[in-house]
């Protein structure tokens, strides 16, 4: 089986110095650490931040259990294809079929924890990650008929995101008033209490909708041009 291999683009603003980072831990570690391991490292990343979520049901400080998944699952699903590019072992099939699908498991994780949290409603976490899907398959269509693997959006990627929720469970753990800080919305005439949490994943859930209308109205607009409608025959 053969498939062309699609066109990276990431333009995020760590881009540049993650991609040395992870090159030198690419070159630095043992030869029998494989991008399969690095895969499985990234799922018991997610799992745990997803955990670390739960948990603050008991403590808040749970949150650093959190913030430890996160960086875990950054290693691992940032090296798994570092490894293969660097050793020269790239399988491209076998590589997104795994990739995205083990992508969707680890952010179901992640939501999910945070959804049984205090700090977050289920609600807002099912509507982050049904944004993320959404972009997932964007992703995925562009791959397929534009050979192109889009990675970032405004700058922003998965590392920025993930170092912005980091920043946001350290905040909470440290600076208490802040899980004070809510606002009342009305869905469909029902008050609805929004903690800290969701206000910031509401912000997130915006741009990641605002990220995928533009980039679909975009391309919706270059495959139109690209594949006009067949001319009348007289």
């Amino acid at each position: 089986m053969e498939i062309k291999q699609s066109t990276r683009i990431q333009t995020s603003v760590l881009n540049g110095v993650e991609k040395k980072v992870l090159v030198w831990f690419a070159n630095h570690l043992p030869k029998w650490v494989t991008s399969d391991m690095m895969t499985a490292v990234g799922i018991v990343g997610a799992f745990l931040c997803g955990l670390g979520f739960a948990l603050t049901n008991y403590s808040i400080y749970w949150l650093w259990l959190s913030v430890g998944g996160l960086l875990l699952n950054w290693f691992g699903d940032s090296l798994d294809g570092t490894i293969a590019r660097v050793r020269h072992q790239q399988r491209p099939v076998y590589g997104y079929y795994l990739d995205h699908n083990i992508d969707t498991i680890n952010e179901a994780f992640m939501f999910v924890g945070a959804g049984l949290s205090p700090l977050m409603h289920m609600s807002m976490a099912l509507a982050c990650y049904s944004a993320y899907l959404a972009l997932t398959v964007y992703v995925s269509i562009n791959a397929h008929l534009k050979s192109e693997f889009k990675l970032t959006y405004a700058k922003m990627g998965p590392t920025e995101f993930r170092l912005i929720i980091i920043i946001a469970d350290i905040l909470l753990m440290y600076i208490p008033a802040l899980s004070n800080v809510s606002c009342t919305i009305e869905i469909f005439s029902q008050p609805v209490l929004c903690g800290v949490l969701d206000i910031v994943a509401g912000v997130i859930l915006f741009i990641l909708i605002i990220m995928y209308l533009v980039s679909f109205i975009h391309d919706a607009r270059w495959f139109a041009k690209h594949d006009p409608l067949p001319k009348k025959k007289d």
